[in-house]
């Protein structure tokens, strides 16, 4: 099953197969599955054909993949646009909602660089 680009897998619960698609999480994907009341535990290989529809047009009422994406990246151009505290850090890769970076904050710093202790060892002559 395919849904705005995206291979559902078909081994797994759909439950948790539906989060494969950008902007549908656990939640939303058994509040979606609930709504068209089918079973949580249903693997997508056993779906009939109305039914993957159905999900279908559900998911897709959502706003969802590539325009999910470029609404979040519109929104963080305008944060920096207005030079808004947070828009500052996002242009600078540091956390953006008060997080320590003394330590930690790797995820988007990046590898640690080391550096070096200062002080340079004698060469031998």
């Amino acid at each position: 099953m395919r849904i705005s680009g995206i291979t559902i897998p078909d081994t797994k619960q759909l439950e948790y197969a539906l989060t494969a698609v950008h902007g549908i999480g656990q939640s939303r994907a058994r509040s979606i599955l609930s709504a068209l009341k089918i079973d949580v535990t249903k693997t997508t290989a056993e779906l009939s054909t109305d039914e993957e529809n159905a999900i279908r047009e559900k998911v897709e009422s959502f706003t969802i993949e590539g325009e999910l994406k470029r609404e979040v990246s519109s929104n963080i151009k305008r944060l920096k646009d207005i030079q808004a505290y947070r828009g500052t850090r996002h242009a600078k890769r540091l956390p953006a909602r008060g997080q320590r970076t003394k330590t930690n904050a790797r995820t988007l710093k990046g590898v640690k660089k080391t550096m070096g202790s200062g002080r340079r060892k004698l060469e031998k002559t």
